[in-house]
């Protein structure tokens, strides 16, 4: 069986459709899956996309998210039980609520979080109601309950089992509020990342593969990547990872045999007609998972 299966999860719930619903058939055809040697994947289809906003949650779609997350939590969870290790393509982050879920369900896990932003808003102050601005959030047991304490399983990460690695929003958004967040959350800024190079990364992992855990996800928003490198997003900032960083993070993240699966969010091929930062990305992650 391959050490890789790939769940295409097209999800725009939490944002709009922008384009990240494309990223799983772009990022195949680029040759992902051929170079991780699969012959098929698994696409799990999202319910119909509302852009009403919910004055309950004050969320987008949230009954679309809950119906999308639970499905997306058994698949994941078969892969798991088949020897696999589950590759997600998104779609938007609040695909993170489905993984989140299907390890919490069998036990305590921890999360790399890597990504340009917190994603820590609260719900009634994030302005456009969507919930791939407060992924983090949820899934560590804040905002609603209907999608953060699913089935009372909420949090589904504890906060000191998070590792927040490259984010950059509270130092290159000068409108941006950041709502607080639990200090409990270890945050690597990308000005620590790049400062503290391998260092940071043992930090972060060591903080990860503590023996309370029984493994950890990885969250991989392409935002985490230099502007210059990684322009096919919707919210662009400065600065960011390089490729060579982002290879030694999530190398030896794979490297250390914990790692249960992950998510990847929010390339956009819309804004990379040529493919070129694709073709980039997918040489990349080939390198990572099949060094």
């Amino acid at each position: 069986m391959p050490r890789y299966q790939i769940i295409e999860a097209p999800s725009v719930l939490g944002l709009w459709p922008s384009g990240v619903q494309d990223a799983p058939r772009v990022l195949l055809e680029m040759g992902l899956g051929t170079g991780l040697g699969l012959e098929k994947t698994t696409r799990l289809e999202a319910p119909h996309y509302d852009p009403r906003r919910d004055p309950k949650t004050k969320l987008l779609n949230p009954a679309g998210l809950l119906s999308f997350s639970q499905l997306l939590a058994r698949e994941v969870w078969n892969v798991i039980e088949d020897g696999a290790t589950p590759i997600v393509l998104g779609g938007d982050c609040s695909i993170l609520l489905g993984p989140a879920l299907a390890l919490r369900q069998r036990g305590r896990h921890g999360l790399l979080f890597a990504d340009g932003h917190m994603d820590y808003w609260d719900a009634a102050l994030e302005p456009y109601g969507e919930a791939a601005s407060m992924d983090l959030a949820l899934v560590t047991g804040r905002g609603p309950a209907l999608l953060s304490n699913i089935d009372g399983l909420g949090p589904y990460f504890e906060p000191a089992d998070c590792v927040a690695y490259g984010t950059r929003d509270h130092l290159y958004s000068s409108d941006f509020v950041e709502t607080p967040y639990p200090a409990e959350i270890m945050r690597l800024d990308v000005q620590e990342a790049h400062a503290l190079g391998a260092a940071g990364v043992d930090q972060a992992l060591a903080r990860l593969t503590h023996e309370r855990l029984q493994g950890f996800w990885i969250h991989f928003d392409v935002d985490v990547l230099d502007d210059k490198i990684m322009s096919a997003v919707d919210y662009r900032m400065e600065n960011g990872l390089s490729f060579k960083e982002l290879e030694r993070l999530l190398g030896s993240a794979f490297a250390t045999g914990k790692v249960k699966g992950m998510t990847l969010t929010i390339y956009n091929p819309n804004l990379d007609p040529q493919r070129l930062i694709a073709r980039q990305l997918v040489g990349t992650l080939l390198e990572i998972l099949q060094p």
